[in-house]
């Protein structure tokens, strides 16, 4: 029989190789601040998650998840705040004379500012806890500390994200030589604001 926490696991790296609003903001903020600025990002969305994981483990998630107001409320904050990023790029991109978002400079985006991002970019989508809320529970082990246990499967998760998000930034890095050329990182930009407008869109039009 296969040890739960592998199923899991697998379950998580599914989930977190999908291509979603985090990648794409990984790989905008890549171009603009440059490695520490994808890094940075990927590490502001683990942050969000390790947030909602420790909700998930004092309850707070369940609360959210059955209180349609406040879903719906973050879910809207969430999808404004893509919307607001992507527009953002979009401008950069069609802005004569700039290469795309950011400038020529890759110090265009602070760490701190990256990170912020990616928090508040995980942290305004309310599919997260629903994803928490309905997936943690059923993989702590029975008899254990309730709290601890989905703390730890929280934890796993939020590290594998970080992982697979700092892997897309030094990928994204790596080709910057090509990606700085003016056309192509215009055009890069055009797609990521694009991508997280749409994104945005989606989010703030689904329901659950």
């Amino acid at each position: 029989m296969t040890d739960p926490i592998w199923t899991f696991l697998a379950i998580s790296l599914v989930v977190i190789v999908t291509p979603g609003q985090d990648t794409a903001l990984t790989i905008r903020n890549t171009l603009v601040g440059g490695r520490s600025g994808g890094v940075m990002t990927a590490l502001g969305v683990a942050s969000g998650q390790a947030v909602w994981a420790l909700a998930t483990a004092i309850g707070v998630v369940a609360v959210l998840v059955k209180s349609e107001p406040v879903f719906a409320a973050v879910k809207l904050a969430g999808a404004g705040y893509l919307i607001f990023l992507g527009a953002q790029s979009l401008h950069a991109a069609l802005r004569p004379g700039r290469p795309g978002p950011g400038g020529a400079a890759a110090a265009g985006l602070s760490p701190a500012v990256a990170w912020r991002q990616g928090a508040v970019s995980n942290l305004g989508n309310p599919k997260m806890a629903v994803f928490f809320v309905s997936l943690l529970p059923q993989f702590v082990p029975p008899g254990g500390p309730a709290f601890a246990g989905l703390a730890l499967l929280g934890a796993a998760f939020c590290a594998m994200t970080f992982v697979w998000l700092t892997g897309y930034a030094l990928a994204v890095e790596s080709a910057g030589g090509f990606l700085r050329r003016p056309a192509v990182r215009r055009t890069v930009a055009g797609l990521t604001g694009t991508v997280l407008i749409a994104l945005g869109l989606r989010l703030a039009w689904a329901d659950r």
